[in-house]
């Protein structure tokens, strides 16, 4: 037999038991937690109304708040320690008359007080910091000095003394020093990374001899040596597209520029400015004719270079190919600089706009890995240096020619490129392919040899 009672429509169907069981979760959560939210609301405005009104009395007890950090902060972990100690001696003293731990929390306390009488006072000294030479290039050294000067009346007692140099820290106790008197240190840094060393801040320690108490007093600001990576002497680049009126006298003939050459006979659509008319006079008189001669020129270039150097990890088989990535980049500026020609350069996180050499290479030794893939530096060169019209990509072996592709498209047709492929063990090579022209070098050594087949112009 069929059923035929009414059955309810999709939409009139009781909701889902575990839907209608949360809602009244939920409804139930909302009245009690509602409630709730307003006694706390109605406790925390009183609050924050009395912390509004003594906004005065923090702000005129915000010195005394900081100088009494800075003097919790000269105890150390064994001076806290020999406090708790005491405090645990004093107590049972009080409390049950045990005379014996009453002295010693009394030697205690007593130790205390004379390790706080070693920092008392204030010392008058000037501290100077500086290394000779800043910058240095990797295999060289350079002298970190520190020179203290006591500049009180009194004689001045033996101090600590520390200072950071990269990831070490240099120490040195100092002698006692009369009025006026001076003590160097010396310290000699040897170098076998590129990279920025930080240098400094100088600190003196005052102490007692027990270490209950420490202070450290901060004299000098941190600087930063420079070690700037290995490079390799490389001929002139030559000429780029961009004129300039100071720029390198080229064999392109020009209607206007500065570079006077020769004269020509006049063709039609020639710019009547540029008849010389006392030539053509003398020419029109001896064979009487009505030649005119015109001024010719010749072109005057002045390039803007732009090296990319790959920052992306994935590009490099290993450390080393990159630096000597960073090598073959740093050559190319320094050739480029000593060209009088405009740079920009961009390495990763870094870049550089028209520097001078040292600013060139600060960035440099600046450069590490980053997020940056190649691309994406290069697109980066079109918001610093929109006229640039030579562009040199370096990248390393695990890169492709495919990533220099990617690179190239970012570029205008009309700047000439140039990919630089770094390979550990490789053979140099040059090549055209693209519209670039291809290099490859092993060494920073096979630089200078394979540019001498390429003309960067």
């Amino acid at each position: 037999m069929t059923d035929t009672r009414a059955r309810p429509a999709p939409s009139e169907r009781p909701p889902n038991r575990p839907d209608a069981l949360g809602a009244r979760l939920r409804a139930r959560w909302s009245s009690l937690s509602r409630p709730v939210a307003v006694r706390w609301s109605s406790l925390s405005r009183p609050v924050r109304q009395l912390w509004t009104a003594v906004a005065p009395v923090r702000a005129a007890l915000r010195p005394v708040v900081a100088t009494v950090a800075r003097v919790f902060a000269a105890v150390t972990g064994f001076g806290w320690t020999v406090l708790a100690l005491a405090g645990l001696c004093w107590l049972p003293a009080v409390l049950f008359g045990w005379g014996e731990l009453g002295l010693a929390a009394a030697v205690l306390l007593a130790a205390f007080a004379i390790g706080c009488a070693f920092t008392i006072g204030r010392m008058n000294l000037r501290v100077e910091l500086d290394a000779d030479p800043m910058r240095v290039t990797v295999g060289e050294s350079s002298a970190a000095r520190v020179r203290v000067t006591n500049l009180a009346r009194t004689p001045a007692l033996p101090i600590g003394l520390e200072f950071p140099v990269g990831a070490a820290v240099g120490r040195f106790t100092l002698p006692p020093l009369g009025a006026d008197a001076s003590h160097d240190e010396v310290v000699i840094i040897p170098t076998q990374h590129r990279g920025v060393i930080d240098l400094g801040p100088v600190v003196t320690q005052r102490g007692d001899p027990f270490g209950l108490v420490r202070r450290e007093v901060t004299w000098t600001e941190r600087l930063e040596l420079f070690v700037h990576p290995r490079r390799v002497p490389l001929e002139p680049l030559g000429s780029g597209l961009l004129r300039d009126l100071e720029g390198h006298t080229t064999q392109d003939t020009s209607m206007s520029d500065l570079a006077f050459h020769t004269l020509r006979e006049y063709a039609p659509g020639d710019d009547r400015r540029y008849i010389h008319w006392r030539s053509s006079a003398k020419v029109a008189s001896a064979q009487g004719n009505g030649t005119f001669l015109v001024k010719q020129f010749l072109d005057t270039r002045r390039s803007h270079i732009a090296v990319v150097t790959d920052a992306d990890e994935a590009a490099y088989a290993d450390p080393s190919e990159f630096e000597l990535a960073i090598s073959v980049g740093a050559s190319v500026a320094v050739r480029a600089l000593a060209d009088e020609m405009d740079l920009t350069i961009v390495c990763g996180d870094h870049a550089a706009q028209k520097p001078i050499p040292s600013l060139a290479l600060d960035t440099y030794s600046r450069a590490g890995y980053g997020p940056w893939t190649l691309a994406q530096s290069t697109g980066r060169l079109n918001q610093l240096a929109p006229d640039a019209s030579v562009a040199i990509l370096v990248s390393g072996s695990r890169s492709g020619f495919a990533a220099f592709a990617r690179a190239r498209a970012h570029l205008a047709p009309e700047v000439h490129t140039f990919a630089i492929t770094v390979v550990r063990g490789g053979t140099m090579a040059l090549r055209q392919a693209s519209g670039m022209t291809v290099l490859t070098v092993s060494t920073l050594n096979d630089l200078p040899r394979v540019l001498l087949g390429v003309s960067v112009q």
